[in-house]
């Protein structure tokens, strides 16, 4: 009966990019009375996940219970803010029902789950499933995989070389955590590359768990949540590349804010972004931008070339601030040439900034 009193958490982990923000919002949606909070953690410092939920809270989930973790890594900072941020919602006078975590793109979900058995939430908490999402485009077009001929030039200079890439471990510790794995961006390949996703994804499943499609995050709230895996319980099913080590760090991997002046050009800014990723293997760009004479503020998010945006909601009292995050890995990414390609790509107008 203990057990049964534990609020379940849903943790939803995925690369940067693979639509996990769009699939909570689609939860929160589509909550049918279900109380939720959310957790969401950002690795650079400026949040735009979060709010963009808080822009989505309803009576099923009020703005309260959202709660955004920046600037970290959750699974690193488990004392510091995993922990009170749990106890801060499980203190609410109306307790949620269920918790989803949206966990950085970078995140590794297993020592995220090893933190359900802290002393103070342990008999409060419990890990009802891992969803693990993958953009079907990147995993087809081969993202995350090892490039073969800088693998095989380590293996003429060092066959002890650990052989796989930062993104690839990344992306395979989150697939081995998981119990269900959804294919993302669907809508943006073929039924080859849809195939191909599929193979490449099954190939790092150490289990069989399911694999499902979907498009913008729409998918049954009962196919992901109610799947009572206790997955803090069963950690041995679910290996990664880290087990074993005492602690991990993420120095692969590095974030870059640029603040810019009022946008006149949209298109060159979107060149830019794009310029970006082919040149400096950035890899995730997201923030709001200030658009000349538009009340609205421009959401801009980025998947390597792949660059959306939208107007979202008018700034209001905020201030007109142009900020964007930059992620990529430390060995590839510049931040004093990002700040320098974006000044003098044309865009800005006015106030460029860093």
């Amino acid at each position: 009966m203990n057990s049964l009193a534990k609020v379940p958490v849903t943790v939803i982990t995925g690369f940067l990019g693979s639509g996990k923000t769009t699939l909570i919002r689609h939860l929160i949606a589509n909550a049918n009375g279900r109380k939720l909070a959310v957790l969401v953690n950002e690795f650079g410092s400026v949040g735009v996940d979060g709010e963009i939920l808080k822009s989505c809270a309803d009576a099923d989930c009020p703005a309260e219970n959202i709660i955004e973790l920046a600037n970290g890594c959750i699974c690193c900072t488990v004392a510091d803010d995993f922990i009170p941020a749990i106890e801060q919602l499980l203190s609410r006078r109306v307790k949620p029902d269920h918790i989803l975590i949206e966990t950085s793109g970078l995140a590794l979900p297993k020592p995220l789950l090893k933190a359900f058995d802290w002393p103070d939430i342990r008999s409060r908490i419990t890990v009802d499933g891992v969803i693990a999402l993958a953009d079907a485009e990147a995993v087809a077009a081969g993202r995350f995989a090892p490039d073969p001929d800088a693998v095989e030039a380590q293996r003429a200079a060092d066959d002890n070389l650990d052989h796989e890439t930062p993104l690839s471990e990344v992306f395979e510790d989150q697939i081995a955590c998981a119990d269900i794995v959804l294919l993302t961006k669907t809508d943006l390949t073929d039924e080859a590359g849809l195939e191909a996703a599929r193979a490449a994804i099954s190939a790092e499943m150490p289990r069989a768990v399911p694999m499902l499609p979907i498009v913008d995050g729409a998918i049954d709230t009962r196919v992901i949540l109610g799947l009572e895996a206790a997955a803090e319980d069963d950690l041995a099913a679910r290996p990664s590349h880290h087990d074993g080590e005492e602690e991990h760090e993420h120095d692969d991997f590095n974030s870059v804010v640029v603040e810019l002046g009022e946008v006149g050009d949209v298109d060159a800014l979107v060149g830019a972004i794009q310029r970006l990723a082919r040149e400096q293997n950035v890899l995730r760009a997201k923030g709001y931008i200030a658009i000349a004479g538009k009340p609205m503020r421009l959401l801009v998010q980025a998947v390597g070339e792949r660059v959306r945006h939208q107007f979202d909601k008018p700034w209001g009292a905020r201030s007109r601030r142009s900020r964007l995050v930059l992620i990529g890995e430390r060995a590839d990414i510049d931040a004093p040439e990002i700040r320098r390609a974006l000044e003098t790509s044309g865009f800005a107008i006015a106030g460029f900034a860093t």
